[in-house]
């Protein structure tokens, strides 16, 4: 059965830690959305470039996900953590134990809902106080039961595979990081 991704834009995401998850999880056969939290689908990353997302939040079925994934960025981390239907369906995965991600500014939004308490997670340098109730890690990424973190665009790579591990295995997370002439060590 094919695996299926939401990634959620808000203006002012970080473009690399976005799309670097969209497209290697696309080279991996798995189907992720893009889903903007605006009520259309243009948004504007970090660096501004402007964007078409593939979905608007409002008009959108998640029931069907595996994963949901949130990129960090200012401001874009903040109006994902401001937006109520997104942090609604964050608690309804987290709670169901289905799989949340977040990168760089990210977890914090996970911290402020409560999904770090005890657990062991990481963060971009200066977000790491936001951690509240977390173990703080500096490793490139952190999995922790249902909830995946990472640092920030320097390792956006090793966060898209580590998702795609989870998802599809070590073996597809390989054969991904050599078609792009990565190494994983």
């Amino acid at each position: 059965m094919s695996k299926k991704v939401y990634i959620f834009l808000a203006d002012g995401f970080e473009d690399i830690e976005g799309l670097t998850v969209v497209d290697l999880m696309r080279r991996a056969g798995i189907s992720i959305e893009t889903v903007s939290i605006k009520e259309i689908k243009t948004v504007t990353t970090s660096h501004k470039i402007v964007m078409q997302t593939d979905r608007i939040f409002s008009e959108t079925d998640f029931s069907d996900a595996d994963m949901l994934v949130l990129p960090g960025g200012m401001p874009g981390t903040k109006y994902l953590g401001e937006y109520k239907p997104l942090t609604d369906l964050l608690t309804d995965f987290y709670n169901s134990g289905k799989k949340i991600a977040a990168i760089c500014a990210a977890p914090t939004v996970f911290a402020s809902l409560g999904f770090l308490e005890n657990r062991k997670a990481t963060a971009y340098p200066s977000c790491m106080e936001g951690l509240k109730g977390a173990e703080r890690s500096e490793e490139k990424v952190v999995i922790d039961g249902n909830v995946t973190t990472s640092r920030g665009l320097g390792t956006a790579v090793d966060f898209a595979l580590s998702l795609i591990e989870q998802l599809l295995g070590a073996k597809t997370a390989e054969e991904i990081a050599e078609s792009v002439v990565y190494s994983r060590k």
